[in-house]
């Protein structure tokens, strides 16, 4: 078993291994979002609801979604935003109302009856608006823009509802600012880089007493103009006292809340091959989870203790593939407020898909580890024929409650290619088949990601050299013949492996006393079949011999038959 360290998240069952971490592609639930666009996530910690929103700001006029969940990722209702898209979503401290920011107005839904009521009508948007309620108070943005094409350099304004009342707060810049609330009448307000913003700016606001003063701001290039904030999400540490950033070009940052300053203990880098989209502190505060954009086996999503100075190892997720997404999304997770659940959104490399995942980390995992390498059967391996390629995983702690799987590559001439997953059986054998169509070698990669209860195994690799299909002739020849009655030999031509794209033509060559001739070649038939017909030009031994040249993935063949000839 594993050497595991206690790092328990109070009141929640999470337990941290302490031991090397590896890549567990895990959750508890996940749910195929109906939306085609992603601009928000909120959690009601009351209801226990989780609502995402699909702005899908295509047209003007489109309508968008709310889709409603529970915590066990059953979707409850679609709340549909006629002809509004809805890009920011906001709940109120007591779990009462969910507001949400359409094209034209602000929105506040029932959280039990979902009844809608507008509570401010704001000019027409077309970019999407972000919302946070801070100190009892609403604020939103609103951008200023004709098209959806200039959405990324619009002059947005930012705006709240206080004590009732539209207000404007008289800030503003360019970009889709970020807004983010927290604990302790602290609300941030950060830019994303864009061509009318190169240094963007990150700043921190009191909202206590229903007034929104400034203070901290950072802008974070150097005379050179290096290092500028390439913002994805931000957040609050559950005392206040920090603010994490994903930063899409430099990682984690974080940052002291009093004057932005670089805390004196940043987290360890993101691993190599991801970039930071998402961040999210647990409602203790006593984790963080960091998400991702990165692909193959690299880990999307870190969870860790949320002190950077706890050397414990990171529980690592892995999402890759149709039934998972591919990575996290900007501004794409939420905790629950006792830290149990991690609500997290995932999206495909196109973009035009998106999961929810509702993660409950274990309390342990355990190590896997392939044993013994790979093996294949046949031994030649030829074009166009399966083969099977076996191994072993073995596992630490208890039987899975399902079996596990692997997944599985193959990589030749042509690129890399995805063979599904096999099903590991009890005594830890699989078997993984494949069909090769290319010729020379080919390299199975085979990849155990984790589940809730194990880590994932280190990859194990196996290369076999793809042959040539064989073929063979087989002729039906008499014994004898004559010079008057001709020769009939009959044959058959037999191809293994892919099928030929078009029926095979042999050369046919007759040998005799005067010397060597070719005569007409034949088509084989689509049974295989074929017939030669000659009429021998002299008496005695007569050899007729029949090839086929081969191709690409098939080997060529030949063969042979004597008869002697009479006059």
């Amino acid at each position: 078993m594993a050497t595991l360290a206690a790092a328990l998240l109070a009141g929640t069952g999470l337990t941290v291994a302490a031991a090397p971490a590896a890549h567990a592609a895990a959750s508890d639930a996940v749910a195929k979002l109906p939306i085609s666009s992603y601009s928000a996530l909120a959690v009601d910690n009351v209801h226990q609801r989780v609502f995402v929103a699909d702005s899908n700001v295509g047209y003007y006029l489109n309508s968008g979604t709310i889709a409603v969940y529970n915590f066990e990722g059953e979707r409850l209702t679609t709340l549909v935003t006629n002809q509004a898209h809805v890009s920011g979503l906001a709940v109120s401290a007591d779990g009462s109302k969910l507001y949400a920011g359409l094209r034209d107005r602000i929105e506040a839904y029932d959280t039990v009856t979902y009844q809608r009521t507008t509570v401010a009508s704001i000019g027409t948007d077309y970019c999407g608006r972000e919302v946070a309620q801070s100190s009892g108070q609403l604020y939103f943005t609103v951008p200023y823009a004709s098209s959806v094409s200039q959405c990324a350099t619009s002059e947005t304004h930012l705006a709240g509802l206080v004590n009732g009342a539209y207000t404007s707060t008289g800030w503003n810049d360019y970009g889709d600012l970020l807004l983010e609330s927290g604990t302790g009448d602290r609300m941030l307000m950060g830019q994303p880089l864009n061509t009318k913003a190169a240094n963007p700016f990150l700043a921190v606001y009191d909202t206590g007493n229903g007034a929104l003063v400034r203070g901290a701001a950072r802008r974070f290039a150097d005379d050179a103009g290096n290092g500028a904030l390439n913002l994805k999400d931000l957040a609050l540490s559950a005392d206040g006292s920090k603010v994490a950033v994903a930063d899409a070009t430099a990682g984690t940052r974080l940052l002291n809340t009093g004057d932005l300053s670089d805390a004196a203990t940043g987290y360890q880098p993101l691993p190599d091959g991801s970039t930071a989209s998402a961040v999210a502190f647990s409602g203790d505060g006593k984790y963080i989870a960091r998400g991702s954009a990165a692909t193959g086996s690299v880990p999307d999503l870190l969870v860790q203790p949320a002190d950077p100075g706890d050397s414990t190892t990171p529980l690592e997720f892995v999402f890759e593939g149709s039934l998972d997404g591919d990575r996290v999304v900007p501004r794409g997770m939420e905790w629950s407020a006792d830290g149990s659940r991690l609500f997290a959104v995932t999206t495909n490399a196109a973009g035009g898909q998106y999961w929810l995942h509702i993660i409950k980390p274990p309390a342990i995992q355990y190590d896997a580890r392939f044993t013994g390498g790979l093996a294949h059967s046949p031994g030649q391996a030829v074009a166009g024929e399966p083969l099977a390629v076996r191994g072993r995983l073995e596992h630490d702690g208890p039987a899975p409650a399902e079996p596990l799987k692997v997944r599985a590559t193959r990589t030749d001439a042509a690129g890399t290619h995805d063979l599904g997953t096999a099903t590991v059986k009890a005594d830890g054998t699989f078997t993984v088949l494949d069909e090769p169509d290319l010729v020379g070698e080919a390299t199975y990669t085979v990849s155990y990601l984790g589940d809730l209860t194990h880590r994932p195994a280190t990859d194990v690799t196996h290369t076999v050299a793809v042959g040539k299909a064989p073929t063979s002739i087989a002729l039906t020849a008499p014994e004898e013949a004559s010079m008057s009655g001709g020769i009939e030999i009959t044959g058959t031509f037999t191809a293994q492996g892919k099928a030929l794209p078009e029926r095979a033509v042999l050369k046919v060559v007759r040998e005799d006393r005067l010397g060597t001739g070719a005569l007409s070649s034949v088509t084989v038939a689509a049974d295989g079949t074929f017939t030669i017909n000659d009429v021998p030009r002299t008496r005695r031994e007569v050899t007729y011999t029949v090839s086929w040249p081969g191709d690409d993935l098939h080997e060529g063949s030949t063969a042979s038959a004597e008869v002697y000839v009479r006059r």
